[in-house]
């Protein structure tokens, strides 16, 4: 209930925006509301601010917008370079411009999930940012050289020489710290500002210059790092064509924009080319690249009827198709969204190093405070040395390289998901996946193909096959079953030009089956629990059921309100993945459940095809969802792949739920945490492994933060640190955890080719 009243919000949030800014007294309601539902109403502006690559700028401008009453929430991408804001301006002018006031070129940019607009691949490091850097590192190198052989620190071209160096390749710094000191916001710009500051008070004029170089050097490694991280996340999800070749209303062929073509347009694709839009074959016969959409790693046989998916690439044969999807609506634009809204929320080991870093940052500058005065106030110590081990330890209380190691490793996890055609909807499931105890599976469409075949028509009255089948196909007209849609071909197939009756009175029940009048007569068609629940059920019947169940067929059951007129049994097919994937994940210490619908003979007959270990079947929705409950109280993490709409609810109770790209429902698919694109169950031991290697990622990462900063810590204590080591060790830390997280990038587990199931 609660998720569809959301997604009805959602579909009118438009309408929700313009009325609130139109209406006063909507506004003031929606400040009567809870926190999250009035975000969730609010308009949204995203700012691209290039020079934001940082959690030293997230503070400064948490601070500067604190100030500003529209302003309801701030959600900051490092990786994209974004800010969100959620806010009840009508005029966002003023959140600009106090951006803009921090020396930070805010640009609005425009709600699109195209990836040309993303500018992931703008390089933000240029030739003349390294020529200032090295022209800097000249000068204070010179400087230290004269310096050292003749050991005059503060001569006149010494101090020309360091203040020189220092503002060339640290004018940007000093900036930076200037306004973090005015706000009183300890960030590394602060830090960096008071270290220097310190070193120049006590005549230490070539260590400032050098670190003041070391530092810009390592800032423009680092961004220069986070450039690349940018480019290999961004060339992962390849881009559709901005042109297509599309059928005008006189038949004529014309190149038109993406943009200008509607639904139910024809385009047609030669061969080499990206297919521009999804949509359905309509002539011709191809084999296809998805690759790029669902991580197959062969090429697909395309015909008449078949869908094809944006940004796809068409290996040989031209072919035409029928547009089914606009552009910001095609699969690549839901995984190019889904990516980008996945990068933005925080996963937990990124709240916990968040929270840290909040307490731990100032609590190291009141030490150094105390390592700078104490020991001269109250031992009487010479005041230079333990200054100076103060100012070494405010460069080590950087928390830099902690905060930037845990979004870098998520979101490369992230991309190569996506990659390997598994769509993670945040930072969160993939981090839990590790913790996962046991996965469930639904059976129809999951662990099946979900395409049913008739392969029994039985008669238990005088009624004929011809009959039976006519009956069962008019009552099974209406529904979208997998089961109705066996009957209705099989019907088709043996009788090609008869027609169907009229049904009157239809109805459904969920889970059971349908009833329905044909000329004055009630019939019935459903599964054995609603033919028990009708009282129409025999010994007969009974016994056929049996033996049909025990063959691990389904069966439907077609009567009237006095007694069973017939049994038909269809017979769904594994997936050929479905054994190696639970094979794998009971290799991964994962054990396998499966709840179902069917009849527990059947579910039984699948389960032991595939050794899964607990199986509960003859579940409604809801019943599902009381499994999943029973299955998380027993394990305590529990992954739910499904496909369909009565999955939803054990989806969204599951730790995870993993969906069905291709053949799932809408619903599975926007209930789910995680979309299998290919449909392939070995995707679920890749995720898990990938999830796991995520959380050794992070733990190294946070590992080697804190562990260098400890042995550093102790350098400083010892008189054995220098400003200039401590700059290396703390930047140097940060390049360290950016590369090792970006090392999953190329994170690939072979997958088992074989085909076969015992």
């Amino acid at each position: 209930m609660i998720f569809t009243f959301l997604k009805r919000i959602e579909k009118s949030k438009t309408y929700a925006i313009l009325m609130m800014r139109f209406n006063r007294d909507l506004i003031g309601g929606l400040r009567k509301l809870d926190k999250a539902t009035r975000e969730y109403l609010l308009p949204t502006t995203t700012f691209y601010i290039p020079t934001m690559d940082c959690p030293a700028e997230e503070k400064l401008i948490r601070e500067k917008l604190r100030s500003l009453p529209s302003i309801e929430h701030l959600e900051f991408n490092f990786i994209k370079q974004e800010l969100i804001v959620t806010h009840q301006a009508s005029d966002i002018s003023a959140i600009q411009k106090a951006l803009n006031s921090l020396g930070m070129k805010a640009q609005i940019k425009k709600d699109s999930y195209t990836a040309k607009q993303l500018n992931l691949l703008q390089s933000h490091v240029t030739a003349k940012d390294w020529l200032i850097i090295i022209f800097s590192g000249l000068l204070a190198s010179t400087a230290e050289i004269i310096a050292l052989t003749t050991r005059l620190e503060n001569s006149p071209l010494v101090i020309a020489l360091a203040l020189a160096s220092m503002l060339v390749g640290g004018r940007e710094t000093f900036v930076k710290g200037i306004r973090a000191i005015r706000s009183f916001i300890l960030n590394i710009n602060f830090l960096m500002t008071i270290a220097v500051l310190g070193a120049v008070i006590i005549g230490e004029w070539p260590e400032a210059a050098m670190v003041t170089f070391l530092f810009g050097l390592a800032e423009t490694i680092e961004s220069y790092s986070l450039d690349k991280a940018r480019q290999a996340i961004q060339r992962l999800i390849e881009v559709s064509p901005s042109i297509a070749t599309v059928q005008t209303e006189k038949g004529a062929w014309q190149i038109k924009s993406v943009q200008e073509i509607q639904i139910n347009d024809i385009v047609w694709v030669k061969p080499g080319e990206r297919i521009p839009l999804d949509g359905i074959v309509l002539k011709g016969r191809t084999s296809i690249n998805q690759a790029p959409i669902t991580g197959e790693s062969i090429p697909v046989e395309k015909n008449v009827g078949d869908p094809v998916f944006a940004g796809s690439i068409n290996e040989r044969g031209s072919f035409e198709f029928k547009v089914t999807s606009e552009t910001n609506e095609t699969l690549l634009a839901k995984i190019i969204h889904a990516v980008q809204q996945a990068q933005s929320e925080r996963a937990p080991t990124q709240r916990f190093v968040d929270q840290f870093a909040k307490y731990y940052t100032p609590t190291m500058v009141i030490f150094a405070i105390l390592i700078a005065f104490l020991p001269t106030l109250i031992w009487q110590a010479p005041f230079y040395p333990w200054f100076y081990k103060a100012l070494v330890l405010l460069v080590i209380a950087c928390p830099c390289a902690l905060v930037i190691s845990t979004p870098v490793t998520v979101v490369s996890g992230l991309a190569a998901a996506a990659k390997h055609g598994i769509l993670i909807k945040g930072g969160t499931y993939l981090e839990q996946g590790s913790l996962l105890k046991a996965i469930a599976f639904d059976k129809t469409g999951t662990l099946t193909y979900g395409k049913p075949k008739v392969t029994d028509v039985i008669s238990v009255s005088k009624i004929s096959k011809y009959d039976i089948l006519q009956l069962a196909a008019s009552l099974e007209a209406n529904s979208e079953h997998p089961i109705a849609s066996a009957i209705i071909q099989y019907w088709q197939a043996l009788n090609p030009s008869s027609s169907l009756f009229t049904i009157h009175e239809y109805e459904t029940v969920p889970g059971r089956g349908l009833i329905g009048v044909v000329d004055g007569q009630h019939y019935f068609l459903g599964n054995h629990r609603f033919t028990e629940e009708r009282n129409v059920c025999n010994t007969q019947v009974e016994s056929i059921l049996h033996q049909l169940e025990e063959q691990g067929k389904t069966t439907i059951i077609l009567g009237t309100q006095h007694k069973v007129l017939a049994i038909l049994a269809v017979a769904d097919t594994l997936r050929e993945t479905s054994y190696l994937a639970v094979q794998a994940l009971h290799k991964l210490g994962i054990k396998t459940a499966m709840i179902t619908g069917d009849n527990p003979t059947t579910a039984q007959a699948i389960a032991q095809k595939l050794s899964i270990d607990d199986t509960q079947a003859n579940l409604l929705p809801e019943d599902k969802l009381t499994a999943m409950d029973t299955l998380l109280r027993k394990y305590g993490k529990v992954g739910m792949v499904g496909d369909g709409i009565n999955d939803a609810p054990a989806l969204a109770k599951a730790t995870i739920g993993f969906a069905m790209g291709h053949s799932g429902t809408d619903v599975a698919l926007e209930t789910a945490d995680v979309a299998l694109m290919e449909d392939n169950l070995n995707k679920l031991p890749f995720f898990v492994q990938l999830s796991r290697r995520v959380r050794h990622k992070l733990v190294q990462n946070i590992t080697l933060s804190i562990g260098i900063k400890i042995i550093f810590f102790a350098l400083a204590l010892w008189g054995l640190a220098s400003l200039w080591m401590a700059i290396l060790a703390d930047m140097g830390a940060s390049l360290i955890v950016v590369l090792n997280g970006l090392r999953l990038l190329n994170f690939s587990k072979p997958e088992a080719h074989q085909k076969t199931t015992p």
